[in-house]
């Protein structure tokens, strides 16, 4: 009991799960509050899609399946990775988990030793920092600033790495910067991990199909040489409109997959298996929904930072992908409420958002990175333009 309390202990609570229950709060309470913290379209599941999933329930599929998931996805995800990537796989490289989440939990606990370090470029997703620390390893956090793109440079990439590092995790699109790594950028990385070949990567590519104007690449096709190192996540949450089917994938080298696939089979043992049938669907069906989704998404991007640029004290760059923006608020910190409380903090100003306007946004201290507020634009333009109007407001009145 006391290693689990030792490990609970390193992990913060989540900004995003407080603020969205404390929107649920006002809500409750008769209060209009528009909710930009979270992380998930607000398109449905696309028909066919949700066909495939009713299909399986009236057809029986309905069983225990393999822990690394049924075949036919696995080999939909073969073929995936094959033609978006000319990435190969055997069948039995790739596992099925309860969302990408799991898949990176999975991976972390199957190959983190006590004291293992993954490096981490900051601003990052809320759980990986926690993950790690929770699988008994070490989050090395990298800080990469905003005038770089938020993105990891080659010589903070080698500055951080120690004998000890088992893992770079990267994530692009990035949540919650929304910065995109080109082609060029991932091989200037791949260059200071060939020096280094103790370090796997770990490529996050869950908004993989959600980028603007900009190449998607992905390490293990950008550096071949690194390919036997690499694990690829992905899955059909956010690109396919399917965050509560619980479905994401893993790809990477077969002695990682069998151990991953071990943690899976004491834990969740599979994902639902409606839900893996459903993505198969996804995943075969030619995904047609998925420029309809991004030409949507680019809209209200480009309607989101226009107006927050408009707000005295924030300063919002256009993101390359995902569907967030990451504005600094720095101009902010230090003014005072109408009721006289002073703004030390990103958290302060998202509370006061909250309790004073109605808009719940996340501090992006939960992404290692203040002073800056993350805001999700998968809203209605309608929405967006209510929430963005009110922000402008709660910033006026700011002295």
């Amino acid at each position: 009991m006391s290693f689990i309390a030792e490990r609970l202990n390193v992990v913060r609570p989540s900004e995003t799960k407080a603020m969205t229950a404390r929107a649920a709060e006002l809500r409750d309470q008769g209060v209009d509050v528009i909710t930009l913290s979270q992380g998930e379209p607000d398109f449905d599941t696309p028909s066919a899609i949700g066909e495939a999933g009713i299909r399986a329930i009236r057809y029986g599929r309905t069983k225990y399946t393999a822990v690394a998931g049924i075949k036919p996805l696995r080999e939909a995800i073969r073929t995936s990775f094959e033609r978006d990537h000319g990435l190969e796989y055997a069948i039995d490289q790739i596992t099925v988990g309860c969302g990408a989440k799991q898949v990176v939990f999975n991976a972390l606990f199957a190959s983190l030793n006590p004291s293992d370090e993954v490096v981490i470029p900051t601003p990052c997703w809320v759980s990986y920092p926690d993950m790690v620390a929770l699988a008994g390893g070490r989050p090395v956090l990298v800080a990469c600033d905003e005038f770089l793109g938020f993105k990891l440079r080659p010589e903070a990439l080698e500055a951080a790495i120690t004998p000890r590092t088992k893992w770079l995790m990267l994530n692009s699109p990035c949540n919650p910067t929304g910065a995109v790594y080109s082609r060029s950028e991932l091989l200037a990385l791949a260059a200071v991990l060939r020096r280094n070949t103790h370090v796997h990567v770990l490529s996050d590519d869950i908004y993989e199909k959600l980028t603007y104007n900009v190449d998607f690449a992905t390490m293990a096709a950008v550096a071949p040489d690194l390919y036997a190192r690499t694990l690829t996540v992905n899955g059909v949450s956010k690109a396919d409109a399917m965050t509560g089917w619980r479905v994401g994938y893993g790809a990477g080298p077969l002695a990682l997959i069998k151990a991953m696939n071990l943690i899976q089979g004491q834990t969740s043992s599979h994902t639902s298996s409606i839900s893996q049938y459903a993505a198969v669907e996804a995943l075969s069906g030619g995904r047609n929904h998925i420029g309809e989704f991004a030409k949507a998404f680019v809209q209200r991007r480009d309607h989101v930072v226009a107006k927050l640029n408009q707000a005295k004290g924030l300063s919002c760059r256009v993101p390359d992908g995902a569907f967030y923006v990451f504005p600094s608020c720095a101009g902010v910190i230090g003014k005072r409420t109408q009721d006289g409380k002073v703004i030390e903090t990103d958290i302060d100003f998202a509370m006061y958002l909250l309790d004073g306007f109605g808009v719940a946004v996340v501090p992006g201290s939960g992404f290692m990175a203040p002073p800056y507020i993350r805001i999700s634009y998968a809203a209605s333009l309608e929405e967006l333009t209510r929430a963005c109007d009110r922000i402008i407001a709660a910033c006026a009145a700011l002295s």
